[in-house]
C-alpha cells in the first residue's frame, strides 16, 4: 500500500510516520505541510516531501492511504476529501472537531467503498490487551464503576500554539478523553448511553483564558455502569509523561476490582473472598499499522475495526458538546 502524509503539525503523526517507513506492507510516497515552520520541523524529523499542495496529492493515483496529523480543525474537511477522492484514510486523534462532520466523513467512507481509522494506540498497549482478557474471562463479574484519569501537561510554549487559536482545537475532551472512551468498549465491553454532566473550564492556561484546558465528566453505560473521568491539563510541566499515574484506570466489577496505569511495572487485582492480591500478566499484540493493513485486506480478528473508530469518536464528540 502507498502512504502519503498531510499536515505534520502534532508530534503524533511523526511516530505513524516512522512506522510506515518500517513497516514492509507500506511505502511511503511522499508529504505535504503548507505551514512553514512545521514543515522544516519535519525535514528535521527526516520527512521526505514530494507535493505542493494537497490538491496535488490527492490527484495521485498511486496513493491509497492518506494519513492525516494536521491542526484538529483542519482534519474534519481533509479526511472528507480525501474519502470523495477514492482514498482510505488515517488520522491522528482526534479525526474531527464536530458530530456534523463526523457524519459527513461516515457518508463519504460509505458512499465511496473507503475505510477511516484513528490512531487509538492505546488498544495495542499490552498492559491493556491483559485487562481486556482478564475482563473477558469473568473473574471481574459485571463492571459497574469505572473512572479513569487521562490528564496531560500543559506544556505552554512548547506545545503547537495553534492548539490555542479559535476553531483549531475542538475541546479538551474531545482531544484527550477519546482513548479512554475507546477503551471502555475495547477492554471493558461496555459503551456510552448518557451523559450526565461535563464540564471545561480554563485554570491552568493564564496566558490563554479562552481556552478550556480542564475537563471532566460523569456517564452512565449501556449496562448501567457509571464512569467518571477527568482529562484536564493539569500535571505539572517537568514530571509530565514521567507521572506513575499517567493515564490511570480503576475499575470494579461485582467480583472483583483493579487499578493500573500505563507506567505500571505490574498489575495487581483482587477478586472476592481472597483478600492477596493476583498479578495480571501483560498480552502483547501486533502493532497499529500492521493491523490497518490486515483491516484494508478484509482479514477477521481485527483489532480496531472502523466502526469502533466512529462510535468512540461520536460519543465523545457528543460528551464535548454537551460540555459547551
Amino acid at each position: 500500500m502507498n502512504i502519503a502524509f498531510a499536515g505534520l503539525r502534532h508530534g503524533h503523526i511523526f511516530a505513524l510516520y516512522d512506522q510506515a517507513v518500517n513497516n514492509p506492507y507500506f511505502n511511503v510516497c511522499g508529504a505535504f505541510e503548507e505551514n512553514n515552520e512545521a514543515r522544516q520541523v519535519a525535514e528535521q524529523k527526516s520527512v521526505k516531501f514530494g507535493y505542493k499542495s494537497y490538491e496535488e496529492l490527492l490527484a495521485d493515483d498511486l496513493v491509497d492511504v492518506v494519513a492525516l496529523g494536521g491542526c484538529y480543525g483542519d482534519r474534519g474537511q481533509m479526511a472528507i476529501k480525501a474519502l470523495k477522492c477514492g482514498k482510505h484514510v488515517i488520522a491522528d486523534k482526534p479525526l474531527c472537531i464536530s458530530t456534523d462532520e463526523l457524519n459527513q466523513i461516515e457518508k463519504a467512507a460509505k458512499e465511496n467503498n473507503r475505510l477511516v481509522s484513528v490512531m487509538f494506540t492505546m488498544r495495542f498497549e499490552p498492559k491493556i490487551n491483559a485487562v481486556k482478557k482478564l475482563v473477558e474471562s469473568g473473574v471481574l463479574g459485571e463492571i459497574n464503576n469505572v473512572y479513569f484519569g487521562g490528564q496531560h501537561p500543559l506544556q505552554y510554549g512548547r506545545r503547537p500554539m495553534w492548539y490555542f487559536e479559535n476553531g483549531k482545537h475542538g475541546g479538551v475532551i474531545n482531544d484527550i478523553a477519546i482513548h479512554g472512551i475507546d477503551i471502555l468498549n475495547y477492554a471493558l465491553g461496555i459503551k456510552v448511553k448518557d451523559i450526565l454532566s461535563a464540564r471545561c473550564w480554563n485554570k491552568f492556561a493564564e496566558s490563554e483564558p479562552e481556552f478550556k484546558d480542564s475537563a471532566q465528566f460523569m456517564l452512565t453505560a449501556e449496562n448501567g455502569a457509571g464512569v467518571v473521568s477527568d482529562v484536564s491539563y493539569a500535571i505539572p510541566d517537568g514530571v509530565e509523561f514521567a507521572l506513575p499515574f499517567y493515564w490511570q484506570f480503576y475499575i470494579w466489577g461485582t467480583n472483583g476490582t483493579l487499578r493500573f496505569s500505563l507506567g505500571d511495572e505490574k498489575i495487581e487485582y483482587y477478586i472476592k473472598g481472597d483478600a492477596n492480591p493476583h498479578i495480571l500478566e501483560e498480552a502483547p499484540v501486533t502493532e497499529y499499522l500492521t493491523d490497518f493493513y490486515r483491516l484494508l485486506n478484509g482479514e477477521k480478528d481485527i483489532i480496531l475495526p472502523m466502526q469502533d473508530v466512529l462510535s468512540a469518536t461520536r460519543a465523545t464528540l457528543k460528551i464535548q458538546e454537551a460540555a459547551i
